[in-house]
């Protein structure tokens, strides 16, 4: 097995849905995922600037990992950021660092990109996923509430 780290082409559409789905399984929003691969393929890869940017991690021609993000272009800083909207690995995948080589990828991206930050949310619940990126040096931000609001 040789994982590929990659940035997500539109034929990858298709492959990268069903983990979305696996996603919104895992985070109990089913309810409310409105997704379909022809949204991947629309809003990813035929606007522009497209809706999202996407880092996949390949077995063979099989998709096991990704990483959604959008940029955050105007912040206090005068630079950039990330916003990392989704990461997942496929379960039969996990344990092999490739979500570690997926963020090690968006760090280069916002590199790249003269971004000053990445950003995103974990649901407290996902010890896992916290103890994940404390791992690779993340820190919680205490500094703001997170708010919603419904339309």
């Amino acid at each position: 097995m040789s994982i590929k780290i990659r940035k997500a082409v539109e034929d990858d559409s298709v492959k990268v849905w069903p983990l979305m789905k696996e996603l919104a399984i895992f985070e109990k929003y089913i309810d409310s995922f409105a997704i379909t691969p022809e949204i991947v393929r629309e809003s990813g890869f035929h606007k522009n600037p497209p809706d999202f940017y996407c880092i996949v991690a390949e077995d063979d021609d099989k998709i096991v990992g990704m990483l959604v993000y959008y940029f955050l272009p105007y912040t206090a800083q005068n630079r950039p950021a990330i916003y990392m909207k989704e990461l997942y690995v496929d379960a039969l995948y996990r344990g092999q660092k490739i979500g570690e080589q997926l963020m090690h990828a968006l760090r280069e991206e916002a590199k790249q990109k003269n971004c000053g930050q990445i950003k995103w949310t974990v649901a407290p619940w996902n010890k896992a996923g916290i103890k994940f990126y404390e791992r690779l040096g993340a820190n919680e931000n205490r500094d703001w509430l997170n708010y919603e609001w419904n339309i």
